[in-house]
């Protein structure tokens, strides 16, 4: 009897596969509820809506722009309900919660600390709080039945003056949660080539970082980010595209630059659903991902920001599989490149896959495998 054809999996497989995000903003993850009551809290009056509800369809509205700036300037109420040390606990906690849930084993999440300082508290403070409150949210998810372990990258904005600071931060905490480093905010006139100090820091003391290239901005803004700066991966990295020709009979051409990706390995945080958001693909069909998978890029799946695009990682990967036709298959190849590209160290990665992922997917399979036989025989003229 020949196996049945490959199909693609239900949502609540999705749901229960292991997965893993290399790329979500702490700031861009909060509940509406939580948002809600953090600004009663504080008293903070300049909410859009006071209805969880209502809250966060408008998030979402004002996040479906077409443009990165005006994308960028929701975070605006987030960040203002996240200046205490209670309010970073809680959010850091729901954060891994949520993630845990929704099937994530391993996360890093990321966050810039200068942005939490207007209600006292100093950097190192704000880092505390926020790996605090991973740990409380990684025991809640264990007591639900739930493995994951969150690690935080430190954001420095690219626009601002402060790198430098923010990677001896990240460099000094990297021993009590933090993995890596990130800069984020608005590409276009701010390079990160205007960061090369604090990429030079990191590098001096072997650390990771990442870096927002080739979302807003196109091939020059991801030449920068490996050539200048050293990235070990690239934070959205879709307009790598760009170097990439596919001619009419289907004959694919790679350029230089787009090649050195592919043959280094380079891992790009791909964020479909917010790459749709901020103009970065028209169309899911037509976002980069199905081609950079066929050409076996090291592609993975992320969120981005889970209350601005509505989403998560289970939405995320339900949208490729409806749209390319992924399979379970496709599933564990997405997790295992981002397991293979963490920044955590090896032995701890390959563990993760070979202990957590592989076996969590071959039971899936294995269990959808029987479900399909079972029809299948069901359906046979012998049954009729």
């Amino acid at each position: 009897m020949t196996s049945p054809s490959p199909s693609l999996p239900t949502a609540d497989q999705i749901r229960r596969a292991p997965k893993v995000l290399l790329h979500d903003h702490l700031d861009g993850g909060l509940r509406p509820g939580t948002v809600v009551d953090l600004a009663r809290q504080s008293g903070y009056d300049a909410l859009p809506e006071s209805d969880p509800d209502r809250l966060g369809r408008w998030f979402r509205e004002a996040a479906d722009s077409g443009s990165l700036e005006r994308y960028l300037e929701t975070f605006a109420h987030t960040c203002a309900v996240m200046q205490t040390r209670d309010a970073l606990f809680r959010v850091a906690a729901e954060c891994a919660e949520d993630l845990a849930e929704d099937g994530v084993v391993y996360a890093e999440v990321r966050y810039a600390p200068e942005q939490h300082l207007e209600g006292g508290l100093t950097l190192d403070e704000v880092v505390t709080a926020v790996n605090d409150g991973f740990r409380e949210g990684e025991r809640r998810a264990r007591e639900r039945g739930h493995r994951i372990r969150v690690g935080a990258l430190l954001t420095a904005m690219r626009h601002a003056a402060r790198s430098l600071e923010i990677a001896e931060l990240a460099n000094a905490h990297r021993d009590a949660g933090v993995v890596g480093f990130d800069i984020a905010g608005a590409e276009a006139g701010y390079p990160p080539t205007r960061h090369l100090d604090a990429f030079e820091f990191l590098k001096r003391e072997n650390n990771h970082f990442t870096i927002h290239a080739g979302e807003a901005f196109g091939l020059p803004s991801i030449w920068q980010a490996i050539q200048w700066c050293g990235a070990d991966r690239l934070g959205h990295g879709v307009r790598i595209i760009d170097d990439i020709q596919v001619a009419d009979d289907g004959t694919v051409t790679l350029g230089r630059l787009a090649a050195y990706v592919r043959d280094k390995r380079i891992p790009l945080e791909m964020c479909p659903t917010s790459n749709l958001q901020t103009g970065a693909a028209a169309s899911y069909a037509e976002h980069p991902i199905g081609l950079l998978r066929r050409l076996h890029f090291r592609a993975t799946v992320n969120t981005d920001n889970r209350l601005m695009s509505g989403t998560s990682m289970s939405r995320e990967f339900e949208l490729l599989s409806e749209t390319f036709g992924y399979t379970l298959d496709d599933m564990q190849w997405f997790t295992v490149n981002a397991m293979k590209s963490a920044f955590i160290p090896f032995d701890e990665r390959l563990a993760m896959i070979n202990d957590v992922i592989k076996p969590g997917y071959a039971e899936l399979k294995s269990e959808w495998l029987f479900t399909q036989t079972a029809a299948t025989r069901a359906s046979s003229p012998g049954n009729a």
